[in-house]
């Protein structure tokens, strides 16, 4: 492949002429795995590991290169490996707060056009779940399109597709079967030469099974949902981006047992967009649409304009996402703290060494 059909661009090609590195290519970062990552440049893949500068600057995990980003490697290609210098700027970057009580980004996937969030139309399905994948996609910048997966284990796949669409205004929603094919042909007016779809979704949706029809061959492990409540098994263990012979790239990701969203006030914006126009016609310009007098928004839930458990479920996130903004300025301040301590430290050692001498 080349590296217009891997996605390059001119606003890429800008920056990287910017580091003015003549002995640097171009590569997109198509695998993470332990201590190592595979790229892809022109003419084939390498397996790569970062340089030492490039970890010493990162603060976060979030500031190295991830699945779908663009780098600038040293090429060793009679050895087939590679080291890479640079992360170039992501135009497109779905993330997520990292797992646990850890307050830091996690990087799912860079520089990603479409992003297809998958629900299974059996007892998993979840409106309130698509709402919270939704608002993470949008934030990304990426275009969110819902597949709803195992069509032939739904009665009323069309009332099904409707709800889907109500949560997420102005977001496509196809029901499709990956089990035997059917509403695959629509999947293909996402991809094409130079673009990149990222799948994402819980664990037993069917994420690896989709990918594995559209590259017509099994590469993506697989394994059946549990017999007793159609609760997902992790099959994919980590992010991989893969080529189709059609054109057109595909990211699958391990299913998420947690998803909390990140630094995402537009992503939610652009999900409760109808709440939000609602909301405007309240009598506090900071309601919280609980138990103000004059709320607009609760008026419409009670009237039945507005679906209550919509709106609980956008009270809910948007919480959230102000509890973990305190705590972010809480964690930037101790970690401002932290590194003035190091630089005193670091001042007083130098100044006890002239000292000596």
């Amino acid at each position: 492949m080349n590296l217009m059909e891997l996605g390059w661009n001119a606003g890429f090609q800008t920056e990287f002429e910017k580091l003015s590195r003549p002995d640097l290519v171009p590569a997109r970062v198509s695998n993470v795995m332990k201590g190592h990552l595979r790229v892809r440049l022109e003419g084939g893949e390498l397996l790569a590991k970062l340089a030492g500068k490039l970890l010493f600057q990162a603060r976060h995990s979030s500031d190295l290169p991830a699945v779908g980003d663009w780098v600038a490697i040293e090429a060793h290609e009679c050895e087939e490996r590679a080291i890479i210098h640079h992360l170039l700027p992501r135009r497109t970057t779905i993330s997520r707060k990292n797992p646990g009580r850890a307050t830091h980004e996690q990087v799912i996937a860079a520089n990603v056009d479409t992003v297809f969030v998958v629900a299974a139309l059996n007892h998993e399905f979840n409106l309130r779940r698509l709402e919270r994948y939704v608002a993470m996609v949008w934030d990304s910048g990426a275009q969110p399109v819902i597949l709803l997966n195992k069509a032939d284990l739904c009665q009323n796949i069309s009332a099904r597709v409707l709800e889907a669409e109500l949560c997420a205004p102005g977001v496509a929603a196809h029901a499709i079967s990956a089990g035997d094919g059917v509403g695959f042909d629509v999947l293909f007016d996402y991809l094409g030469a130079g673009r990149t779809c990222a799948f994402i979704g819980s664990s037993g949706v069917g994420k690896s099974t989709i990918i594995n029809r559209l590259l017509g061959r099994e590469v993506q492990s697989t394994l059946p949902v549990r017999e007793h409540d159609d609760r997902g098994r992790h099959s994919t263990t980590s992010r991989q981006m893969l080529a189709l012979s059609s054109g057109g790239l595909v990211i699958d990701t391990p299913g998420m047992r947690e998803l909390q969203l990140w630094d995402a006030d537009s992503g939610l914006a652009a999900t409760f967009e109808d709440i939000d126009e609602i909301a405007m016609q309240c009598r506090y310009r900071d309601c919280s649409h609980r138990a103000e007098p004059g709320c607009a928004v609760q008026a419409a839930a009670e009237s039945g304009q507005l679906d209550v458990a919509r709106l609980a479920n956008f009270v809910k996130l948007r919480a959230e996402q102000a509890f973990l903004d305190r705590k972010v300025d809480i964690h930037a301040a101790q970690e401002a703290k932290a590194r003035a301590r190091l630089l005193c430290k670091g001042l007083r050692e130098v100044t006890k060494f002239k000292n000596r001498t």
